[in-house]
């Protein structure tokens, strides 16, 4: 349908008038007022040194090319200059704006002229002031909120006689700066704040310069795109958090560039001998990319991201950094990856300037005009020569008969001007505005923890709330907390869920302490304190009661319950610690005891401790590993830290008082190619907590050698050694799928015990692949699948990536209601395809189809477009389409191409078959994931761009990932243009803002990640969760409420509009009025504007409840049922064809008009003899038709409060007491034409006849077919408000939730234009039983490599060739280098000898690096 719908829309579009149209509809109000930026020039930063003469022009001024933007970032459309004609010029899109200022300035003129001028334009004054008040009050709250952000405070270098050479341009004059200084305020300054350390000033963030020292502190957020100098960590590392950048949750390391690593405080980053500048390339929007160097005098030095910290990112697990400002402002990476802020208007009013205002009102206004125009000209030639006495003197140059009919058809246009109303449009500013309140006080969308109620910051989108087609969601604290919690595991078959917690202590962020246990006094690898959202944190509590029940010598119990706690597993682990060798719980107690020790060995996490030295945090650059380190932790096996390449270890199986010592050997690292990670370590012999190495009683270790790993299922089983463990195997498997139907992560845990000769050998090779020249990655990748063999498995882990309350609930409500919800974020493919699951928006028996790749050596993105649509959807006719090309042969690729693609094929990983005949064909429909390497290629041109849209189009989802600010934007503006669907976005983060800005409706988050997503939305809220009742509740009742009231608007005034034209044809088609003026004057002002605003405040449709327990309702808006071109014409027009589903409008005109002038037109109705006067009888045509207008808008409202009650009857009882009154007047005080007229009017019996029965007349038709319609032709609507009438008691949410029943099955729903609707099963319970798993159950098919396999859920997320990493690999090969040295240079020696010779020699170093 989607696909129909994009190419009917690429037809039309082709039309002359079409494109001229799509011209001017599409003019861009902010293409005058914001300038597109191109790529600055490239530059150079100067640090304690002059700028060169060529920086400066003849008149020694500096360049333009060398002055750089201030780090004020501005998200608000207006300035105080540009208000005014940028706000004009936006209220000036409604074609029906410049229409009545078109009238008004006709009326300037004297002949054209009704009342005063004045008069006239004031109602669209009063409509442009109130449209601009509401517009500035909007963009002052963006104000605000820019202000909160560019006022963050930075500490900024301000040592004495240090000048920053670098020249800014001067900051934007905001609404609050211009108002300080038209008031006479200044601005505060920031330099002026307090100095709290020496050197060091608080700035703001707006006022730092280009070329400034900053020094950033553990979790600040960074003001701009800094270099780093030094941090205050090992070797200068420093962490940083880049969820706001690019989604992903795990931290980067970076490092400073080693030839500034000496600016260590003030006085070393002031010292004039510390000079240097850095040369740059210009600004550009590539987050993964910048390139540098760094001279100092004749020295130079690269400079990459490696070396940068962005802004919007935030320092984790470090003390502090002192860096230089590179970027700030609009030229950062992440403000260039966001748009400017857009002007949106609503599809209503979109669709009200062509369809209505154009297409049928002015026209019929044209028409109208146009008739009396010539019928007058014609009438005037034919008379006028027959000496016709009222047109007597019609021989003047501007008034004959030849230029009277031109002079007529101007009168017609004000005449029949409320064709188009001016008030309608004040009234649905009024009635959004309300709207927007009514959202904010909304007691159900408001977060209770913090108060934040949802905050509408456009009103004017109100009723797009109400059509949305497509969700695009980012996922890192949008649908997830960004917290991981350990909840389950299976060790050797056996699985441990974790006790259901008494108390919620899993709803905040992993803070648990892990237990003291007098810990020895090791310092840290970095002791440094602070908090992260990967640290685990210890101000609390202990957790080691599983520990403290096992063994005596264990720490004491905790003050509060651990994170992760099993009495099964508390048991078996009591168990475990006595159990004796050869009995039946020996197994099992050695699976246990090994399972923990890799989750508390296998691993790059770091230790925080005190001063006394006591635990206080586990820091990991991964939120995965610390959640595993912490859960092994809990149970008893409590890492202690490490001592350089020494691994401290508490576990129950210790003696009292002692710890466990591993030696680090070699780390195997993660990468998403090998998806496992591996460490070899020897186990040492134990040591008394509290002694030194060397001092205080040892136990005996083993002195063994292991290999631990982790990683996905398939990798790991297919190490496994052969023959051993098949039945555990299995377990272990079925497992796995019940975790990853959970929608939890999973990681595969094994183990190896390596043979001294076996590792020595292997290690020399590994050393020779780490120093290899050529192939390196390769040859490192390949020994290390040497030793990564005959593993022996343990178990599996699940880790939870904790939702936002309430996501998949709401997600999956989402799809009943057929709103397609899409993700795009920048974590990777496996972490997208998790939270696919956990969210539903991935089912368990959903055909995952995987796009990724396309670049050298992979298969092009548009073959795996093809060969997936030529797969899965053979039958959808995208193929045949023009323009589409299908490659001629399946499994060549293209000729730059060397390689050739792997043909599907079926993935074996232990079971017989994993994927079934019918893989592809599986009853959950079809998702899309694409990576944003992919994406790039598939938006690269139309043709793949149109591709990849289509295969989109017939998929129930798509995740997209791996993808960049920009990218996001882009897939947004895809679907909105390709194929003209209403969209949401919503994010938290900055790297959303594009996204959001690009979408109709754009709903931030606030979150941990900052404002920037909230500054750059239209709406504002606090959970996901809040969205359903966004859009099901308060969306679809401001569209069918704004539909309705658009139309009972133009209803009101078409009546009024038909009695002045059924007039023209007994008044010579002269354009006078048939009423007297002020009663068509205050018309839309009192008589019949009450009910329209009612029906836009008070009206509902159906109850709030009954909205959100049925989503499928929403389908009567998404589909744009409430308003459209064609409910308006055939609410007009069709009353004429007497179609029983259509008003009357033009009917009940005639009715009014005919009905009371053929009951007047007898010789006289007065008893006095006299004529009946014009005035008589059109007074009781105004009263009829002020009746039937507003019970006409009444019978159209679908509850009746007293508000409504109110509304429908105070213009009737206006009406009435105006024209007591007005008739009363004499024309002593005020020209009056109907003074007495009440003498007469109300002592005629033709008035109190006329009035009941021409209202009568007018509305039974209506009546008779609303009636009709709702007892023979219902819709959903209608039966549901039926049940709720006569069943008030009954609960909606309960039929719903368990598949509907009796009363609600005769709701007959119309197929859907989405394939998610009428899939979606009805909602389980929150505590189903969990259902065993089916290995034939899942379909992942790779386009890429044609492999399909199993979905168990595997993620890990973990930095990749970090700088961290290679500085921990460093190390360790410098002390292989060592080892060898002292071994003899070559290694030389075999057998007993050489074990000898290589135990004593890392004993030496151990001892010598002790020292």
């Amino acid at each position: 349908m989607a696909v129909q719908k994009s190419g009917l829309k690429s037809r039309l579009a082709r039309w002359p008038v079409a494109r001229w149209y799509n011209t001017v509809a599409n003019f861009n109000v902010e293409s005058l007022f914001s300038r597109k930026r191109g790529p600055g020039p490239k530059r150079t930063v100067f640090v304690n040194e002059k700028l060169p003469q060529d920086y400066f022009d003849s008149k020694g001024n500096i360049k333009s090319d060398h002055t750089y933007n201030s780090s004020q970032v501005i998200t608000s459309k207006y300035t105080l200059i540009s208000f005014w004609p940028r706000n004009l010029l936006e209220q000036f899109r409604r074609v029906a704006n410049v229409f009545f200022l078109g009238i008004a300035i006709l009326q300037f003129f004297s002949k054209f002229s009704t009342i005063s001028p004045g008069l006239v334009i004031f109602p669209l004054l009063v409509v442009l002031g109130i449209t601009a008040g509401k517009d500035a009050y909007e963009d002052t709250k963006r104000h605000q909120s820019d202000r909160k952000v560019n006022h963050s405070p930075v500490r900024v270098l301000a040592a004495e006689d240090w000048v920053n050479p670098n020249v800014m341009k001067p900051k934007g004059r905001t609404f609050v700066r211009g108002v300080q200084s038209m008031v006479g305020r200044k601005p505060k300054s920031a330099h002026t704040a307090d100095t709290s350390e020496d050197g060091w000033t608080t700035a703001f963030w707006e006022d730092v310069r280009v070329g400034d020292f900053v020094k950033i502190v553990d979790d600040e957020p960074l003001p701009a795109d800094i270099l780093i100098c030094a941090t205050s960590e090992d070797e200068n590392v420093a962490f940083v958090e880049t969820k706001n950048l690019d989604g992903e949750t795990n931290l980067k390391s970076r490092h400073a560039v080693p030839a500034l690593v000496h600016l260590r405080d003030a006085a070393a980053c002031a010292a004039p001998e510390n000079a240097f500048h850095v040369d740059l390339e210009r600004p550009d929007n590539n987050m993964y990319r910048l390139n540098g160097a760094v001279f100092i005098g004749d020295i130079s030095a690269p400079v990459d991201l490696t070396m940068t910290l962005l802004r919007g990112t935030v320092l984790r697990n470090t003390r502090w950094v002192i860096g230089v400002v590179l970027f700030t402002g609009e030229d950062t990476k992440i403000v260039l990856n966001s748009g400017g802020t857009p002007s949106k208007r609503s599809k209503v009013e979109r669709q009200m300037n062509p369809q209505v205002c154009v297409a049928t009102n002015l026209i019929l206004l044209m028409v109208m005009a146009i008739g009396c125009g010539v019928s007058d000209s014609v009438i005037e030639k034919a008379d006028y020569p027959n000496g016709a006495p009222w047109l007597y003197g019609d021989n003047r140059s501007d008034d004959n008969p030849n230029i009277n009919g031109l002079v007529t058809w101007a009168f017609a246009l004000i005449t029949f001007q409320n064709i188009v109303p001016i008030s309608l449009y004040i009234s649905i500013e009024f009635v959004r505005t309300c709207q927007a309140l009514f959202i904010y006080f909304d007691y159900e969308i408001c977060y209770q923890k913090t108060g934040q109620a949802t905050l509408a910051r456009s009103w004017n989108l109100s009723d797009d709330l109400g059509q949305i087609e497509y969700i695009f969601s980012d996922k890192t604290g949008t649908l997830t907390q960004n917290s991981m919690v350990f909840r389950e595991c299976s060790i050797g078959g056996k699985v441990y869920s974790g006790d259901p917690p008494q108390d919620d202590l899993t709803t905040t962020p992993i803070t648990a302490e892990v237990p003291p246990a007098s810990p020895p006094p090791v310092p840290s690898a970095r002791g440094s304190g602070g908090d992260s959202s990967t640290a685990i944190d210890s101000h609390n509590e202990a957790t080691a009661t599983t520990a403290a029940s096992i063994h005596s010598g264990s720490p004491p119990p905790p003050t509060t319950k651990p994170r992760f706690v099993d009495a099964t597993l508390t048991a078996d682990l009591a168990a475990a610690v006595h159990a004796s060798p050869r009995t039946p719980n020996a197994e099992h107690a050695r699976a246990l005891h090994g399972f923990f020790s890799v989750l508390a060995l296998c691993h790059t996490v770091l230790v925080a401790t005190d001063a006394e030295g006591n635990i206080t945090a586990y820091k990991a650059q991964s939120p995965d590993e610390a959640a595993l380190v912490q859960a092994a932790a809990d149970v008893g096996y409590v890492f202690r830290g490490r001592e350089r390449e020494i691994l401290l270890l508490q576990t129950p199986f210790c003696a009292p008082g002692t710890v466990e010592r591993y030696e680090l050997l070699n780390i195997l690292e993660f990468t998403s190619a090998r998806k496992r990670m591996s460490v070899v370590m020897r186990k040492l012999k134990n040591r008394v907590e509290g002694e030194a190495d060397g001092e205080g009683e040892y136990v005996e270790g083993t002195g063994q050698l292991f290999l631990l790993s982790k990683g996905a299922d398939n990798v790991i089983f297919e190490r496994l050694k052969k023959g051993t463990g098949e039945e555990m195997k299995m377990q272990t498997e079925e497992h796995l799928g019940e975790f990853a139907g959970n929608g939890l992560r999973t990681l595969t845990l094994a183990y190896k015990v390596l043979q001294e000769e076996e590792y020595v050998a292997w290690n020399e090779r590994y050393h020779a692949a780490t120093v290899a020249i050529d192939d390196r990655d390769a040859l490192i990748e390949s020994v290390s699948d040497e030793i990564e063999h005959d593993l022996r498995l343990l178990g599996a882990t699940a880790i939870e990536d904790r939702l936002q309350d309430g996501v998949p609930e709401a997600i999956a409500d989402l799809k009943r209601a057929g709103i397609k919800v899409w993700v795009a974020t920048g974590d990777k493919l496996e972490t997208a395809i998790a939270i696919g699951h956990s969210t539903n928006l991935i089912g368990k028996e959903s055909n995952i189809i995987v796009v990724r790749g396309g670049d050298e050596g992979s298969r092009p993105v548009y073959e795996q477009m093809v060969r997936a649509v030529q797969e899965f959807f053979p039958e959808s006719g995208i193929l045949d389409d023009e323009g589409v090309i299908v490659p001629a042969h399946p499994r060549a690729s293209s000729a730059s191409r060397q390689e050739r693609p792997h043909p599907l094929r079926r993935l074996n990983t232990g079971l017989s078959s994993i994927v079934s005949n019918t893989n592809g064909e599986k009853p959950g429909g079809f998702v899309l994931v694409i990576d944003g390497t992919a994406l790039g290629f598939a938006l690269v041109d139309e043709q793949n761009k149109s591709l990849l849209l289509r295969l989109a189009m017939l998929c129930e989802g798509v995740i997209c990932c791996r993808v960049s600010p920009l990218q996001k934007a882009l897939v947004v503006k895809l679907v909105k243009e390709g194929i003209g669907a209403m969209t949401l976005a919503i994010g938290d983060g900055a790297n959303d803002v594009s996204m959001i800005q690009a979408a109709d409706v754009g709903v931030g988050i606030s979150g941990e990640e900052g404002l920037q997503a909230v500054n750059s939305s239209d709406y504002a809220i606090a959970q996901f969760r809040f969205l359903k009742r966004l859009l099901l509740v308060h969306g679809h009742w401001s569209y069918a409420r704004n539909g309705n009231m658009i139309l009972n608007f133009f209803y009101k005034n078409i009546v009024c509009i038909g009695v002045l034209w059924w007039f023209q044809i007994y008044n010579a088609w002269s354009s006078s009025y048939v009423f007297e003026y002020t009663y068509l004057l205050w018309w839309n002002a009192f008589w019949t504007i009450a009910p329209v605003i009612a029906i836009g405040l008070f009206d509902r449709i159906v109850d709030a409840d009954a909205l959100m327990a049925l989503p499928e309702l929403y389908r009567q808006g998404r589909e744009g049922r409430w308003f459209g071109f064609g409910t308006f014409v055939l609410f007009m027009l069709d009353g004429i064809f007497q179609v029983p589903c259509f008003n009357l409008t033009p009917v009940q005109s005639a009715v009014i008009f005919f009905f009371i002038r053929y009951a007047y037109n007898t010789p006289t109705s007065r008893s006095d003899g006299y004529a009946v006067y014009q005035y008589e009888f059109s007074t009781t045509m105004v009263v009829a038709a002020v009746l039937t207008a507003n019970l006409y808008n009444g019978l159209n409202t679908n509850v009746w409060t007293g508000w409504v009650f109110f509304a429908v009857f105070l213009g009737i009882v206006l009406v009435w007491v105006y024209t007591a009154i007005y008739s009363l007047i004499s024309p002593g005080w005020i020209s009056t034409p109907v003074f007495g007229n009440d003498h007469f009017l109300f002592h005629s019996a033709y008035f109190w006849f006329c009035v009941p029965f021409a209202v009568i007349l007018a509305l039974t038709p209506r009546y008779l077919i609303r009636a009709w319609e709702f007892g023979f032709r219902p819709n959903d609507i209608d039966i549901l408000r039926y049940i709720r009438k006569m069943e008030p008691g009954r609960d909606i949410e309960r039929d719903a939730l368990f598949g509907g029943a009796a009363g609600l099955a005769a709701l007959r729903r119309a197929a859907s234009n989405t394939s998610s609707v009428g899939s979606i099963p009805p909602r389980a319970s929150a505590s189903a039983r969990r259902t065993s798993f089916d290995p034939h159950s899942a379909s992942r098919t790779d386009m890429s490599t044609g492999l399909r396999s199993v979905h168990r859920g595997f993620d890990f997320a973990t930095e990749e060739n970090g700088v961290e990493m290679r500085r921990i690999q460093t190390n360790l090969s410098e002390r292989r280098q060592s080892s060898r040295s002292a071994l003899g240079g070559d290694g030389a020696g075999s057998g007993p000898e050489r074990r000898s010779r290589l135990r004593n020699v890392f004993k030496r170093n151990r001892i010598k690096k002790d020292e």
